[in-house]
């Protein structure tokens, strides 16, 4: 990375994609779906494998994008993979990491383990099915989120977020 690179990061966001719950049903012919998550911030995006007959899937993966902009919306988007046609949409979802990164930015210390900073209620500018806690774990500064997939009939997706700070950027 460049030094101009380094200057305008903030630092990473490690996404734990951890699982879906109740996917839509794509493979009708087999009554489930195969899976997989894509991540999307500005001009990153990233993948998590797929999950082969699964409406239930567990990736618990974890995807790590860089952080210049927290205004920027991070999108999901979940498919079913196709062998010989276009791989089919299984609905969206977003979220606003604004929240998170004032908790970050709290610089808390020395705090009990599964100490709440921060709650972020459903609402109709999220994709919260329910209320999301930012949480103090382990020394890091922790959210556990689960988005309700949208322009699909169900499913939701299970997630964690665990800030990164890179020595040599200006940080938060």
């Amino acid at each position: 990375m460049s030094d101009s690179t380094m200057e305008k990061m903030l630092g990473l966001l490690r996404i734990r994609i951890h699982r879906g719950i109740n996917l839509a049903i794509r493979d009708v012919h087999l009554r489930s779906s195969d899976p997989y998550v894509v991540v999307r911030m500005g001009k990153q995006k990233l993948k998590t494998r797929v999950v082969k007959k699964n409406v239930n899937p567990e990736w618990n993966e974890d995807l790590t994008l860089s952080i210049a902009d927290p205004n920027t919306p991070i999108k999901l988007m979940v498919f079913d993979r196709d062998t010989f046609t276009f791989d089919d949409k299984m609905g969206d979802a977003e979220f606003d990491i604004k929240p998170f990164i004032e908790a970050v930015k709290m610089r808390l210390e020395g705090l009990p383990d599964g100490t709440i900073i921060t709650r972020v209620k459903p609402s109709r500018q999220n994709c919260l099915s329910e209320e999301s806690n930012i949480i103090w774990i382990n020394g890091k500064t922790v959210q556990k989120m689960f988005l309700r997939l949208r322009n699909v009939e169900r499913g939701e997706l299970e997630l964690q977020l665990q800030w990164i700070d890179i020595p040599g950027s200006r940080g938060l």
